[in-house]
């Protein structure tokens, strides 16, 4: 299984950035698809949590700028976030927690991480 994640860049303060993440292989079902992120010298840490059944979840500090989306059909999920400030610089991790069969044992899976910076 492999999740490849996409969109990272640089952009000004206020600006707009949407990122990617799509999962391949051997997939049966993907319960939880997050995104993650982690700054320079710091924690990585959760930024914004989707269910296979569309619930939504954000750290405070991102909640009414971020977006998560997923297209289940597709095994992507997207992040969209807008008014973005210098602390939103960091390197994004996209994470899915899926199984490969019917067997329901599931596993975690990472993505390579796409940096994000904001300049001030």
């Amino acid at each position: 299984v492999q999740l490849q994640a996409s969109g990272g860049g640089l952009v000004q303060a206020g600006g707009s950035l949407s990122l990617s993440c799509a999962a391949s292989g051997r997939i049966f079902s993907i319960n939880d698809m997050d995104w993650y992120r982690q700054a320079p010298g710091k924690q990585r840490e959760l930024v914004a949590a989707i269910t296979s059944g569309g619930r939504t979840n954000y750290v405070d500090s991102v909640k009414g700028r971020f977006t998560i989306s997923r297209d289940n059909a597709k095994n992507t999920v997207s992040l969209q976030m807008s008014s973005l400030k210098p602390e939103d610089t960091a390197v994004y991790y996209c994470h899915a927690i899926l199984s490969h069969d019917s067997s329901a044992r599931f596993y975690s899976y990472w993505g390579q991480g796409t940096l994000v910076t904001v300049s001030s």
